[in-house]
């Protein structure tokens, strides 16, 4: 929160000095990830040099993959000088692993479409196209459905 010395910054400032757009800041604020802003007599948002670092922080974040639950257990981290840096490490590796399988999984899924995509032949009509024709096939063999034999 700004103090009588620190000086205060508008909303649209404290957006471009974060990289973030002002609807971006609304919603970090409604998420209580800046903690209390200032309002000044007329309703104006007042932000310090801090709301700006947060802001960072949490796009940072962000952009390697956190949820906003995740960003803000790593901000109550950052501000407590007790908490071991173990802790932060260990919630990086569990990133890094989530982050390997999501890879992983779209691998699996371009190698997929790749075979499918190979299968089209150029010209073919939509009927007879490999490529739908997979996406419909179904699920289950259709003898699943059919009355047994006695």
């Amino acid at each position: 929160m700004p103090t009588a010395t620190e000086p205060t910054l508008k909303i649209g400032d404290v957006a471009r000095l974060a990289e973030l757009s002002i609807d971006a800041v609304r919603f970090y604020e409604r998420e209580g990830l800046l903690g209390r802003v200032r309002r000044s007599s007329s309703g104006q948002r007042q932000y310090d040099a801090e709301a700006v670092r947060r802001l960072a922080f949490v796009r940072r974040a962000a952009a390697l993959g956190f949820s906003l639950a995740e960003v803000k257990g790593l901000l109550t981290l950052r501000v407590s000088a007790r908490m071991p840096c173990e802790r932060v490490r260990e919630r990086a590796l569990s990133k890094l692993a989530d982050i390997d399988q999501r890879i992983a999984e779209l691998e699996a899924m371009r190698g997929a479409l790749a075979r499918l995509a190979t299968s089209c032949e150029r010209g073919a009509v939509a009927g007879s196209c490999p490529f739908l024709n997979e996406l419909a096939r179904p699920l289950v063999s259709e003898d699943c459905c059919a009355e047994p034999r006695v």
